[in-house]
């Protein structure tokens, strides 16, 4: 009975009883019902929709059939891996031709100068000579000024160039600086801006013509490159040597462009350029950017002006390296200098923190209007995509901006596991077992390169002979189908900008201090500078710091601030001497008083630094060192 009494009154009413019901309300009270009705289908009908992950985030690659633990990402849902997207566009040649028509040859490229607008032209100096190398077949060869005289001889020695193009005659001299009384190959040098005589002079005696870009120009029948030929010569910074040349054909390139496409759209975007087009991040972007006949606005040449640059030209497309986002980011917090302020910053981003976890990307939020709009604005109020490579990037850091600027990131687009399949391979001797999922990472694919240039060793090192690239960095496959890195073979490693760093190699210049001891030398990929914990040489260190006025036994001389400015001082000199590049040098320095020794766990039986445990056993007193530095 009570079951039969419930189901009458959970029963539907009847169309009568709801008319009834209305008409009791009153007006005041229909109104607001009204009221609230609206503003609800208007929510739902103009509430932003959730961006669609490329795969399931639950298991982001795939394992492939055979013995070698390997796995492509689930992004390509089976199918084989990109070597093209268009069919059109095989090659960089084909690029540029394709934007064209995209474009209907419209605006392509752009610059500015100081406080005037951007004027958009078809071509730029630099991107107008490296296409002119891909129209003809040519192999094209970046170099920049920093490498140093004798890096930039090297190469040119090594790669046996033939022409080279330069902006200012500044850059002209240092060439002619490479070459001077030795044996080369360089036969023209081509100058973008104005030259004197006594520049064309000097080359003469070197046996070089000098000519203007202008005068470079020709009109001959077009020689376009194959998918397989070589396209540039990309050569290392020489972190443990000489530079060595990696060899890339046009569908390597395009390979790897292709991933970028795969996983983005680019249509009629904007794109600021002011990453060096010497290193290939660049020149992936733009290659990208051409090929959907998209702009580029070139900066100004100056990085302090750069916002300037960001706020005329408004892109769309914004690529970073880490470096700049952690100063983005410092900005932002530094401005909020109260802990009021500080505190409605963060509760401002913990709110787009939240709809960015349901896929919601956006920046016309109410957090958007009142809180982030300026930071918007700052870059320009129009970026819809950020792109990140280069180097590691704190996770808080680009949530942050991600959250703040309303924008899509993707970090190392390439990565994407469209064009390569990874595995990773035993290392015995490091406790690493493939089986278990970790081992060095190797990559195979369509944009895998072909080699070092002329060094048939390296190229053995780097590439084995099923066609696996050896990365170097030890790799632990994750439940969820990433790859996290987790150590490295060899102790090389990236700061947050990009730079290569041996620390065995400055270690060992460091030492040839009397006062030194012994030197660990550390870098944080999510920092921009080395630091260094020295133990000073109990035997010489008091007679050392005796000659600059400072006396005290040895604990008191390692606690010393003015030891420890001088050790600071003479090992940087040292470095200064030996060649050391600025980017390698250590900005502070710790003084420890107890030797690394196999006693203690940090020395290996052979003597051998345990990288791995120093940075451990020193963490604390690192993130100090850190902390205290202001770049």
């Amino acid at each position: 009975m009570q079951a039969h009494e419930l189901l009458k009154q959970l029963r539907i009413p009847e169309l009568s009883e709801v008319r009834d019901y209305f008409r009791s309300l009153s007006t005041n009270t229909l109104l607001g019902m009204g009221a609230f009705t609206a503003v609800t289908a208007y929510w739902f009908a103009t509430r932003p929709k959730a961006l669609k992950p490329p795969c399931d985030l639950r298991m982001q690659s795939v394992e492939l059939p055979g013995g070698e633990f390997a796995r492509r990402g689930a992004v390509l849902n089976g199918g084989p891996l990109l070597s093209h997207f268009y069919e059109d566009a095989k090659t960089i040649y084909e690029f540029f031709h394709r934007g064209l028509r995209e474009s209907k040859n419209g605006p392509c490229l752009g610059s500015r100068k100081p406080k005037q607008p951007y004027e958009w032209l078809s071509y730029s100096e630099w991107t107008i000579s490296e296409l002119a190398c891909y129209t003809y077949s040519l192999i094209s060869v970046p170099l920049y000024d920093t490498l140093g005289t004798e890096a930039i001889g090297y190469i040119l020695e090594k790669a046996c160039i033939s022409t080279v193009v330069c902006d200012v005659p500044e850059k002209a001299k240092l060439l002619l600086d490479c070459v001077s009384g030795r044996q080369h190959t360089v036969k023209t040098l081509i100058l973008i801006e104005n030259f004197a005589a006594d520049l064309v002079s000097r080359a003469q005696q070197c046996g070089i013509d000098i000519i203007s870009l202008k005068d470079a120009e020709v009109n001959k029948p077009q020689i376009p490159p194959q998918p397989d030929d070589l396209a540039i010569i990309c050569f290392t910074s020489g972190t443990t040597g000489n530079p060595k040349g990696a060899m890339l054909t046009h569908r390597n390139i395009v390979s790897n462009s292709s991933a970028f496409i795969y996983v983005t759209k680019v249509n009629t975007d904007v794109h600021i350029s002011y990453l060096p087009l010497a290193h290939m991040f660049e020149r992936v972007v733009q290659g990208v950017i051409l090929m959907h006949g998209a702009r580029i606005g070139y900066f100004q040449g100056d990085i302090r002006i750069l916002m300037d640059d960001l706020t005329t030209l408004k892109p769309t497309v914004f690529p970073v390296v880490p470096r700049l986002l952690n100063r983005m980011f410092d900005k932002i917090y530094g401005q909020a200098n109260s802990p009021l302020k500080r505190h409605i910053l963060e509760f401002a981003f913990r709110r787009k923190e939240n709809e960015m976890k349901s896929g919601i990307m956006r920046r016309d939020s109410v957090w958007d209007k009142i809180i982030f709009k300026k930071v918007q604005a700052s870059v320009g109020g129009h970026v819809r995509m950020m792109l990140t490579g280069a180097a590691p990037i704190s996770a808080p850091v680009l949530t942050f901006l991600r959250a703040a600027l309303g924008c899509q990131t993707y970090l190392d687009i390439h990565c994407s596991g469209c064009v390569f399949t990874v595995c990773v391979c035993s290392l015995p001797e490091m406790n690493y077992y493939a089986a278990k999922g970790e081992g060095e990472v190797c990559v195979r694919g369509p944009n895998v390169f072909k080699g070092y240039l002329k060094d048939p060793e390296k190229t053995k090192e780097a590439l084995d002979e099923d066609g696996w690239v050896h990365t170097g960095d030890i790799g632990k496959w994750l439940p969820n189908g990433t790859l996290k890195i987790v150590d490295r073979k060899k102790h090389i490693f990236k700061l947050a900008q990009g730079e290569y760093i041996a620390p065995e190699k400055i270690e060992n210049i460091y030492i040839r201090s009397e006062a030194v001891a012994q030197t660990f030398v550390h870098g944080d990929s999510l920092q921009a500078c080395l630091v260094a914990i020295i133990v000073p040489d109990p035997d010489f260190l008091p007679g050392w710091a005796k000659k600059r006025g400072i006396e005290g036994s040895y604990e008191e001389l390692c606690k010393n601030k003015e030891v420890k400015k001088a050790i600071l001082e003479d090992i940087v000199k040292l470095g200064k001497e030996s060649g050391l590049k600025s980017f390698e040098q250590v900005k502070d320095i710790a003084l420890h008083t107890e030797m690394f020794s196999i006693q203690n766990g940090l020395l290996t039986p052979t003597l051998k630094a345990k990288r791995a445990d120093l940075r451990n056993h020193f963490r604390k007193l690192i993130d100090e060192l850190y902390s205290n530095i202001k770049m």
